[in-house]
């Protein structure tokens, strides 16, 4: 019997259906008892299981209404930093000999427990990143299939690999944990993101010290808070917080930090990987980095393909969360003789989406602070002087809240060598392109530094085939939208400037977080 025999099968956490009046009810009763629970607390690092209160603090604003300071995070310091390293490298001398099941257990005993708060966890991520409720339920159901998919993976990378026998050796193949890792993770996923890079350092028995996004930071100690109680031994993840210039490249630069998972801009993600290559005085290793960093992603439209389901998917992955998603649909690539047509429906149906706050459950909520408005703003006016714009282009304003809402935007007959077609914007703006044909159609979707997420929509098998050879992303989806990855089925990162090709939730994720170590004895 395998260590595996004992788990059951795997299956997804459902979404909730907030169309049901009971749901939604209690979903409105979660983010009353977020609001007395959690609103204007302050909350401590977490530095070897400890809560570490800290005099200086930054607040956390409520994206659809930022006069609202929900909560505040610690500014750690120097010493935070050097504690938390150092914790997690005292504590990493013990995790990394713990028995695989062991981790599993702590894993899935945490599964159990979110699925019991999972309101309370979607009304904090809304009040923090301004995601309605189904995109908030969705990334909080995500997390449930982590902990499940990375309690089988503990157990599966801890079984040796075979090897071809020799007949007077025993010969093994083990992998082995890194050490201590840097996990810095964005404000988009509070949770989803920072939990997968964690477990996968600590699924593989390293430890970490963990960095979550400014913006929205409660979700990720929720999280922590949780794993301790299902039974995380202190000092296996440390959280802080605080300044870039703290907490950011001096952590990357650490000489006990052996390796940092980040995901966020291509920017941050490239400064990452050339610091992390220097050789730090006392290092004795070179450092591991996988870096998520953003994506063009594209989607296809062919002239036999389903044009309404093809219109809904690209408005879904466009708009779904404002566009602040590195897997959203930020390119429409259409077959010329169906362009007009497609167009018509994607503007149709993106003229209906309502914006507004997502604690109001609206389609569009705000972008996350005025500052990234702007910038997409720019772009945008930019935009109307090569481009069409069809809908859209212009700040939304919502009564009674100063939130960064910008409408839904599309620009049609938009060229491939502009910045709409080429740069991630991160926003609620769709640029639509006409291609030739089909293949023209590819050869445009591959037109980007880019490589993380596309869609292909056609109902002729080879060209689906073609697209499954030529489409050069390292997600691609045929027939249905280019966003709503589920871990352990849609294993999820990207190629070229999208990231090193690290698979999140996928069946070799856990090698990147670990070294393997042959061992020859002689009989």
């Amino acid at each position: 019997m395998t260590l595996m025999a004992g788990l059951l099968p795997f299956t997804h956490e459902p979404y909730l259906d907030f169309k049901n009046p009971d749901v939604a009810a209690r979903q409105r009763d979660a983010f009353r008892y977020v609001r007395e629970t959690y609103v204007g607390r302050t909350f401590p690092l977490v530095i070897a299981g400890e809560r570490v209160d800290v005099t200086d603090t930054f607040e956390v604003r409520n994206p659809a209404h930022p006069d609202e300071v929900v909560w505040r995070f610690p500014l750690g310091t120097a010493e935070h930093r050097e504690a938390a390293v150092r914790a997690a490298e005292e504590t990493y001398a013990t995790w990394r000999f713990s028995d695989p099941l062991q981790r599993a257990t702590i894993l899935k005993r945490a599964a159990t427990l979110l699925q019991a708060r999972r309101m309370e966890f979607n009304a904090v991520m809304t009040l923090e990143n301004g995601k309605n409720w189904a995109e908030a339920d969705g990334e909080i159901a995500e997390c449930v299939d982590h902990f499940e998919i990375f309690a089988r993976e503990a157990i599966k990378w801890a079984q040796p690999k075979p090897v071809e026998p020799m007949p007077d050796e025993h010969v093994t193949m083990v992998y082995e944990p890194l050490g201590v890792v840097a996990v810095i993770s964005p404000w988009n996923f509070p949770a989803a993101i920072p939990l997968g890079m964690a477990l996968g350092a600590v699924a593989a028995g390293n430890t970490v010290v963990m960095k979550p996004a400014s913006e929205a930071p409660l979700s990720a100690w929720l999280l922590l808070e949780l794993l301790h109680e299902a039974g995380l031994p202190k000092g296996v993840i440390n959280l802080v917080t605080g300044g870039d210039d703290v907490m950011g490249d001096p952590l990357v630069d650490h000489p006990r930090v052996r390796m940092v998972a980040f995901t966020g801009s291509r920017e941050i993600g490239c400064r990452i990987y050339e610091r992390a290559a220097r050789v730090q005085p006392g290092q004795k290793w070179l450092k591991r980095v996988i870096a998520e960093m953003g994506g063009k992603d594209a989607t296809v439209v062919c002239a036999d393909a389903d044009l309404d389901a093809a219109a809904t998917g690209i408005v879904q992955a466009a708009f779904g969360y404002a566009g602040q998603k590195c897997s959203a649909c930020s390119r429409a690539i259409i077959e010329d003789s169906v362009y007009d047509e497609v167009l018509a429906k994607v503007v149709e149906k993106a003229r209906a989406l309502k914006v507004g706050p997502g604690e109001d459950n609206v389609d569009v909520g705000p972008v996350i602070h005025a500052g990234s408005a702007e910038r997409i703003m720019r772009a945008v006016e930019e935009g109307k002087g090569y481009a069409k714009l069809v809908l859209g282009g212009e700040r939304a304003h919502v009564a009674g809240l100063s939130g960064a809402y910008v409408s839904p935007t599309v620009f049609a007959d938009v060229p491939s060598d502009s910045e709409l077609f080429q740069e991630e914007l991160f926003g609620p703006v769709l640029a639509v392109s006409r291609a030739r044909d089909w293949r023209h159609a590819i050869e445009l979707a591959n037109d980007s530094a880019y490589g993380l997420t596309g869609s292909f929509y056609s109902r002729d098998p080879m060209k689906v085939e073609e697209a499954r050879r030529r489409f050069e992303v390292g997600n691609l989806y045929v027939n249905r939208k280019c966003t709503g990855a589920l871990s352990g089925t849609h294993a999820f990162g990207g190629y070229n400037m999208s990231g090193t090709g690290a698979k999140v939730g996928g069946p070799d994720y856990l090698f990147w977080f670990t070294q393997a170590k042959t061992v020859a004895q002689k009989y």
